[in-house]
């Protein structure tokens, strides 16, 4: 039974996902923010929803912080190899990574530093983890590091000279409706989403019990699989209407966002330091994402041509995710 309730949570995920994205577009559009900003910062925050309120479930009321751990840093792996499926999906418009805009790079060097923040601060923690009463010394450092990338990527965003305005809109059967009814219908989407997260988390203990498999792989497989449905399906939308640098940035912004989320757990988790009680398995995963985000950077920068039908930074990151899937099922069960 717990792999129809997995099944509904997903369907539920993809589904508010979808409409969360459209919402948010039109939201983002009437502020008239650029291309880039939109995808890292609101759609990337609005389809994390799922990883944020399963991680705080996770802590709070099935008290497994690694699931938590394990489904956001498996997260950024999915994120970094849906960008390879999404290779795959415009072999018809040509090389994904050709025609982007700048800025994606610099995201790029942005998220590994707050990963790599992340994984470290997992090590430190656990030989020696000062802060305040249940507060883990490191919630504002990583706080403080995602609202400087954030600045950062604004800042980079305005000083653009190219148009960005058309970059990122996805077509949508709201349009005409009032923004109104356009901030409650996210609302709505967006509750559905709290829901299915806090529920996912239920479910993602009851898989690692039934099955015997640890809490780091289930966290960091299935769980981060269903919480990545709505990144993958606002960016196929994009790339369906050619908005190739919409669709990049949204991957990559959730991975930004979803260290982010850290601190924010580490708030509801009173039993001590978040990152002092999981597992070392997270930063083996954490060396993963740097390795895929260091490929895709590889890839922006040489803007390499396709090869076959694929380019060669898409191959080496689906070979990475599946190392990670390897060494995730050896060591976290």
């Amino acid at each position: 039974m717990v792999w129809v309730y997995f099944a509904l949570c997903v369907l539920i995920i993809f589904f508010a996902g979808r409409r969360i994205a459209r919402y948010g577009d039109i939201i983002a559009n009437e502020t008239g923010l650029g291309g880039i900003w939109i995808g890292v910062m609101l759609l990337a925050v609005a389809t994390s929803l799922p990883e944020l309120f399963l991680g705080i479930s996770a802590v709070v009321w099935v008290g497994v912080p690694e699931l938590t751990v394990a489904n956001l840093f498996g997260a950024n792996v999915f994120n970094l190899l849906n960008l390879a499926l999404l290779e795959v999906a415009c072999r018809n418009q040509g090389p994904l990574l050709a025609s982007l805009m700048p800025g994606h790079e610099r995201t790029a060097w942005l998220s590994i530093a707050v990963v790599l923040l992340a994984a470290v601060s997992i090590l430190v923690s656990r030989f020696f983890s000062p802060g305040i009463g249940w507060i883990g010394w490191y919630v504002p450092v990583i706080i403080v590091a995602y609202v400087v990338a954030a600045r950062a990527i604004f800042h980079h965003e305005q000083t653009q000279s190219a148009p960005q305005a058309d970059d990122g809109k996805i077509p949508t059967e709201c349009a005409g409706v009032s923004l109104r009814k356009v901030y409650v219908h996210f609302g709505i989407s967006a509750a559905f989403i709290i829901g299915a997260g806090c529920w996912l988390a239920t479910i993602g203990e009851e898989i690692a019990t039934v099955t015997g498999w640890g809490s780091s792989f289930v966290g960091s497989l299935f769980l981060a699989l269903t919480t990545t449905l709505p990144e993958i399906t606002v960016s196929l939308s994009a790339l369906r209407i050619g908005a190739k640098d919409l669709a990049v940035a949204n991957m990559i912004g959730s991975n930004l966002f979803n260290m982010a989320i850290i601190p924010v757990v580490d708030l509801f988790y009173l039993d001590g330091h978040l990152l002092a009680d999981v597992s070392y398995v997270n930063m083996l995963t954490a060396a993963i994402v740097i390795m895929m985000t260091v490929v895709l950077i590889g890839g922006l920068r040489l803007r390499p041509a396709k090869l076959l039908g694929l380019g060669w930074w898409a191959i080496a990151l689906i070979a990475l995710f599946l190392v990670a899937a390897y060494l995730n099922f050896t060591l976290g069960t």
